[in-house]
């Protein structure tokens, strides 16, 4: 299928409707039918079930606990380093923001404000920052985990569209990032704030925090939004932070001059939790 073809029907699908029917199946439990799909993934995917904390697929009641499974002690080590990848995948793109655009695709951008669902002040302290976005890919591991330590201020649920969050439609879906559904989660720390939002995709039936739980579904209209400033919500570096219930994106957005990038990353690079990405 070509790229064009494949993005525009993703204009026409019913992404809601998939992405709920695919959440509901991904909870339940099914016996027989959700082993079944959990090994049919596995070797789909080639999923490596030997650095998971439970490697017996049997163990896993429904398909979400087995997406979402935990890895063994050790197997993703925390580097000294400042600031660390918070998640197993791809890196998408990363980079200097321009002013308030993050660089999406070839031609494509998106603005800061946007991303952080419209709320200017929140992404002032952004411009001219640095981002990074990380794709996670089906067989990857699904928790995410803290790039530094960080104490939580606000948690923002931006609704938004469904569509696909892979390389693909980057580069065919103006706005990506900043159009489709995510979870902004903004933090404080020793060098000012930064930003962690989850973005949704087709089929991701939800995401969810180690503070709130599952964030959606409810899916609304409007934006809601959690105020933590008053609360001592603290979560050091390499620690869980969330999760998505079938996979997505991850971007994050760090002040002027608080992460130097590692020189060794770039777009389409596999990276791994805990590995380092900048001082």
């Amino acid at each position: 299928m070509s790229e064009r073809l494949f993005v525009l029907l993703q204009h026409v699908l019913p992404k809601l409707a998939l992405t709920a029917l695919a959440g509901a199946g991904a909870n339940l439990k099914a016996g027989g039918l959700s082993q079944w799909v959990i090994r049919w993934f596995i070797g789909k995917y080639k999923v490596n079930m030997s650095e998971a904390a439970d490697a017996d697929p049997a163990a896993f009641a429904t398909f979400n606990e087995f997406f979402t499974r935990a890895l063994k002690p050790g197997a993703r080590p925390i580097h000294a380093a400042r600031f660390v990848c918070p998640v197993d995948g791809k890196i998408s793109q990363l980079g200097p923001i321009k002013l308030e655009q993050i660089f999406q695709a070839k031609g494509k951008e998106f603005s800061a404000t946007a991303l952080l669902g419209g709320d200017s002040a929140l992404a002032k302290p952004f411009i001219n920052g640095s981002f990074a976005n990380i794709y996670l890919s089906p067989r990857d591991y699904h928790r995410i985990h803290m790039p530094c330590d960080g104490r939580l201020t606000q948690m923002i649920y931006v609704p938004g569209e469904l569509f696909s969050v892979n390389p693909v439609t980057a580069r065919g879906v103006d706005g990506l990032f900043a159009r489709n559904e995510r979870v902004v989660c903004m933090f404080e720390s020793d060098f000012g704030p930064f930003a962690l939002v989850l973005v949704g995709a087709t089929i991701v039936g939800s995401m969810a925090t180690v503070w709130h739980g599952i964030v959606n579904p409810p899916r609304s209209k409007t934006v809601r939004k959690w105020d933590y400033a008053g609360q001592d919500i603290q979560l050091k570096k390499g620690e869980e932070m969330g999760r998505f219930l079938l996979g997505s994106t991850v971007v994050m957005l760090f002040p002027e001059g608080t992460c130097q990038l590692n020189a060794d990353w770039a777009a389409e690079k596999a990276v791994q939790m805990g590995e380092k990405m900048g001082d």
